[in-house]
């Protein structure tokens, strides 16, 4: 792709993005960037056994971190959450991964008129028995395990469906506390509105492919939720808010702005993926993201100046950011799996502009 063209096409995301998505102008946007004429026919099939290679996985968390959202101020702490008693901290094994389920009571645990603006998981690691690891079998060796952390929301027709929401590698041999992000997980929940808990699943998977990386990877332990368990450290979920009067963001509306009535600011718009036919079986990662838009009026100048060219002023985008994902890719009879950012798909800053 040339720089002519790569403009152009940030051109035409930023205008989009100003007259807030559409379910066709969003598609659009999509198939322009990856050069598709149509969206590929994919259905549920394509998501059986489906696994996310770990260089896709890597590229995918290690944008999301590159263009997480810049602290406004510093947040306060909100609560500490150590999930909901009696929850027995199930740990399922596979062929592949070790999986431990975790519970978080979420419902009046954030303030109101507040955002959250960072939210950690705090994973105790047990000391792992030295005399237990398995021998050493190749001349690589393997001294760390790929942990992940996914929300997990529970479907209508009773499935599970996952989003990867951090990953990382943690040494074998290493015994303590381990944060992860999770501030979108919160984000998805708070979305959804649900007065059910929060579920997070927790993978631990070989440092690479191999029996012998699994092998290694079964010494990593976490404390559970079970009370059952003794060890030191539950786990904790640790929230982080921002008290809106105090550090509300300019520009941003206020609940008012809905109806209508009000100066240009920036208002939330979230698309959900899950909801859009199109969508569901093509963009594996994220769920939905918070798009924004821009809303409400501007003051317009005297007629005096219109009688010399001076436009009309119009609320636009005028500072925007990217959006990483994981989608599928068609390509003759094999499916692929991809990770790339879309530039300008993220409202982040809105203002009166002068027509021409």
């Amino acid at each position: 792709m040339d720089a002519r063209f790569a403009r152009m096409l940030c051109v035409l995301c930023l205008v989009i993005t100003a007259q807030a998505f559409t379910q066709e102008g969003f598609k659009e946007v999509l198939l322009k960037q990856l050069g598709l004429s149509e969206v590929p026919k994919l259905h549920k099939r394509d998501l059986v056994d489906l696994v996310i290679p770990d260089h896709v996985k890597n590229k995918y968390i290690s944008m999301l971190k590159r263009h997480r959202v810049k602290r406004r101020a510093l947040p306060s702490l909100a609560g500490i959450l150590r999930g909901i008693p009696g929850n027995t901290g199930e740990v399922l094994y596979s062929e592949s991964t070790m999986r431990q389920k975790l519970i978080f009571d979420m419902e009046g645990r954030i303030p109101k008129n507040s955002e959250v603006t960072m939210a950690e998981l705090k994973l105790f690691k047990k000391p792992v028995d030295r005399a237990n690891l398995p021998a050493r079998q190749s001349h690589r060796a393997i001294s760390s395990a790929r942990v992940s952390v996914y929300w997990v929301q529970r479907q209508q027709d009773g499935t599970n469906r996952t989003s990867l929401i951090d990953s990382r590698l943690v040494p074998i041999r290493e015994s303590g506390w381990k944060n992860f992000d999770v501030t979108q997980a919160v984000h998805h929940w708070l979305r959804n509105k649900r007065r059910e808990p929060m579920f997070l699943e927790v993978w631990i998977e070989g440092e690479r492919v191999g029996s012998h990386a699994l092998e290694m990877a079964k010494a990593v332990r976490f404390t559970s939720q079970d009370p059952k368990d003794k060890a030191v450290g539950k786990p904790e979920l640790v929230l982080y808010t921002l008290d809106l009067e105090d550090y509300g963001g300019p520009g941003d509306c206020k609940e008012e702005a809905v109806v209508g009535k009000s100066t240009c600011c920036r208002q939330k718009h979230y698309i959900n993926f899950h909801e859009l036919s199109w969508a569901q079986y093509w963009i594996i990662e994220p769920a939905g993201y918070q798009a924004y838009r821009c809303s409400g009026g501007c003051l317009q100048p005297p007629s005096l100046l219109r009688r010399f060219g001076y436009g009309e002023r119009t609320c636009a985008v005028v500072e925007s950011s990217p959006l990483p994902m994981i989608y599928l890719v068609k390509r003759g009879n094999r499916t692929e799996i991809e990770a790339a950012e879309f530039p300008n798909m993220i409202v982040e800053k809105c203002s009166c502009i002068t027509d021409g």
